[in-house]
């Protein structure tokens, strides 16, 4: 056990340095490709729910350790024991003593006893500890104070249930392609395996009762189905789609938004991303679903580098952003942002719709989407964007809020007179 503390603590080192979650983590599992399926789990486990709950592992560190530790990484250790004693299976003894060989490798021993004492000390305070977190904001709410008091500010009447979703697991949906097969059709065959579901429309989503495997899926490998949150479906059916037209999808990857738009439509699809890396992932995605696309590495706001002068009837503006809306598939976001990083990203948004608008043809239809529930990077780019651009109205603007259906986005449907 005390490698999977190890390699835990050391992936929230990473993240505490800047780096994602997503990209801490798989070094740690390419690094150590040893692991058993069981070990790969827990680890998972461990540096997710660590992250959801870490401004209380914080809390718990600071009463029992006032002051700092001369080695960060025991820090990492001791949060990473907190989360196991509290919120795994893991007995407490194991727990305990796996933590205080792991201290001993580390520090060669000097550390040893220290948490050794501090474990022991915070079982036998445990529910004092508990008690106590609740009464301390960050802790409570698992969020940073400036989040939640931005969060209260936009939402005075939802602001606890939508931090309280951030820090559960995720739902599963998926979005059925409907050129292969009907909502309909594709419950009766998760029934027949054993999978309960639940439709979520009669186009394309499907909630699962239990995440599983994709490899479990009926059909996953033919394109038959693909995972999607049910928000992020949304996006295809707001651009009202019609065979012949010329579609822009600006910042693609991993393709989800670009595959669901091209089974909806047969439209010539175009589509963008910076990343040539994340580019390979829509390059996966469009052949497992049998679907082709024009796809490009470059940047968006860049348009002299990749586009043709022939504008587009449709673009799918999924621009960069906070990423606020997805906290609890990547919980590491609510510690990696910053309140300055607004202002950077309001930059960004407003110079790439301003250029993807004139792209796109008279008459034509822009979707502006973020998976962000911040005001400042949704309703008030919105505003602004209105203001620059006297050509352009606003047909439709949705705010989705997380949920135990989907996550939170927000899109504005724009029309180009």
């Amino acid at each position: 056990m005390h490698r999977i503390q190890q390699l835990a603590a050391e992936v929230l080192g990473q993240v505490e340095s800047g780096r994602t979650l997503t990209e801490a983590l798989a070094q740690a599992q390419r690094q150590s490709a040893d692991l058993t399926a069981q070990e790969r789990a827990a680890l998972q486990d461990i540096c997710y729910g660590s992250l959801r709950q870490l401004a209380r592992l914080r809390f718990w560190l600071r009463r029992l350790v006032p002051k700092a530790l001369p080695d960060a990484q025991l820090e990492r250790v001791l949060q990473v024991a907190f989360y196991q004693l509290v919120y795994t299976r893991a007995a407490d003894y194991a727990v305990v003593n796996e933590a205080v060989k792991l201290a001993e490798r580390l520090a060669r021993g000097k550390f040893k006893a220290l948490v050794n004492g501090v474990l022991r000390n915070f079982l036998r305070q445990r529910e004092e500890m508990l008690r106590l977190a609740q009464k301390d904001l960050e802790a409570a709410t698992n969020h940073p104070r400036w989040w939640v008091k931005a969060i209260q500010q936009a939402y005075p009447q939802e602001w606890s249930s939508i931090l309280e979703w951030n820090n559960s697991h995720p739902p599963m949906t998926l979005r059925v392609n409907v050129l292969k097969s009907t909502v309909a059709a594709y419950l009766a065959q998760l029934e027949a395996l054993g999978m309960g579901a639940t439709a979520l429309d009669d186009a394309s989503g499907i909630l699962l009762d239990k995440p599983v495997n994709v490899r479990e899926l009926p059909g996953f490998a033919d394109g038959v189905v693909s995972v999607q949150d049910w928000g992020a479906q949304q996006a295809a059916r707001l651009l009202d789609l019609h065979a012949g037209q010329r579609v822009l999808d600006a910042c693609a990857a991993p393709g989800g938004k670009t595959c669901h738009m091209l089974e909806m439509a047969d439209v010539e699809m175009t589509a963008l991303d910076i990343d040539p890396q994340r580019l390979q992932r829509v390059a996966e995605n469009l052949q497992r679903g049998g679907l082709h696309a024009n796809l490009h590495a470059a940047d968006a706001g860049q348009a002299a580098d990749w586009w043709d002068g022939k504008p587009f009837d449709r673009i799918l503006a999924d621009v960069p952003c906070s990423a606020s809306g997805v906290v609890r598939r990547h919980p590491d976001i609510k510690w990696l942002r910053r309140p300055g990083d607004f202002a950077t990203l309001a930059a960004q948004q407003a110079q790439m719709v301003d250029t993807l608008w004139g792209l796109l043809a008279p008459g034509g239809k822009m979707l502006y989407a973020t998976c962000s529930i911040f005001p400042e990077e949704n309703q008030q780019q919105l505003a602004a964007f209105l203001a620059r651009h006297a050509d352009a109205e606003c047909l439709n603007q949705q705010q989705l809020l997380p949920c135990e259906r989907h996550d939170g986005f927000y899109y504005a449907l724009l029309a180009k007179h």
